[in-house]
């Protein structure tokens, strides 16, 4: 089958399909990315072309494929404690403030495969131990959220958790699960975990003291940044914080939030 290469005019379907479903936007030199994670899939269908699979994901009824095609196309990487210094800012700034006995509630809200929901929940333990509190973990792809739900992952990321804090946290596998390890119980079942577009009308999932929606908005254009970041900002609390990832900004983005430092950003008191 001639799926090593794709048409200038099908590589531009997916991109405007992806676009109009996710916000992602391919650029002109992502066709291998675009050959290399669908190729596979066309293969395990048996279609000979780009342009039958592109007829079946745009036909109606077709919705499960079409998100197949999301999840494969969706990149998702992330670590345990990636950019620490958000960490550190939650730990030292806001969660010594939060009122005794008030429930607090973060989302993840590009979550990936749950590192970063989990890596809250840590933080959060740590702080309230057994008073209320809650992760809300959400991503476009269904796949990912599976994941994340499981809570389990490669040995090799333990390295990226404090000892101490991994002591506490995790479990390391045996026997069947040799070579991977598990958050414990004391966090999943703090930390839900489900599918939302972030350009779509959200899931009512309430609001939330923080936010972090990081290392997303790198793949959106302007118009669309825009757009998620004012979707997210109805779920977020007056005087809530806002996360963003280091290679990102707000600027020209939104007003509706202040600067605090780079990439964290409060909402005002009156919304």
């Amino acid at each position: 089958m001639a799926l090593e290469t794709i048409s200038s005019a099908d590589f531009d379907r997916f991109r405007r399909l992806l676009y109009e479903h996710s916000g992602i936007h391919l650029a002109d030199n992502k066709q291998p990315l675009l050959i290399g994670r669908l190729g596979r899939r066309l293969r395990e269908l048996g279609l000979d072309s780009y342009a039958d699979y592109y007829q079946r994901v745009t036909q109606p009824g077709c919705e499960v494929e079409r998100q197949r095609m999301i999840d494969l196309l969706t990149t998702n990487e992330t670590h345990f404690f990636r950019e620490p210094q958000h960490f550190v800012y939650l730990r030292e700034h806001i969660l010594p403030r939060h009122p005794a006995g008030t429930p607090f509630r973060a989302w993840s809200a590009a979550s990936s495969t749950g590192e970063e929901a989990y890596t809250l929940a840590i933080e959060l333990a740590e702080a309230f131990g057994e008073a209320p509190w809650e992760i809300i973990g959400t991503d476009i792809s269904h796949r990912v959220v599976e994941q994340a739900r499981l809570g389990i992952y490669p040995i090799e990321r333990a390295k990226e958790i404090p000892i101490p804090l991994l002591k506490k946290y995790c479990l390391r596998g045996v026997r069947s699960q040799d070579g991977a390890m598990r958050v414990m119980s004391s966090l999943t079942r703090r930390a839900h975990f489900l599918p939302a577009n972030l350009l779509a009308p959200l899931p009512d999932i309430g609001r939330f003291d923080v936010i972090f929606l990081r290392n997303v908005m790198i793949y959106f254009d302007m118009e669309t940044k825009r757009r998620v970041v004012d979707n997210v900002l109805t779920r977020l609390k007056p005087g809530g914080t806002l996360f963003i990832g280091h290679a990102e900004t707000l600027q020209n983005v939104t007003e509706r939030v202040q600067l605090v430092k780079p990439t964290i950003y409060r909402l005002s008191a009156h919304g």
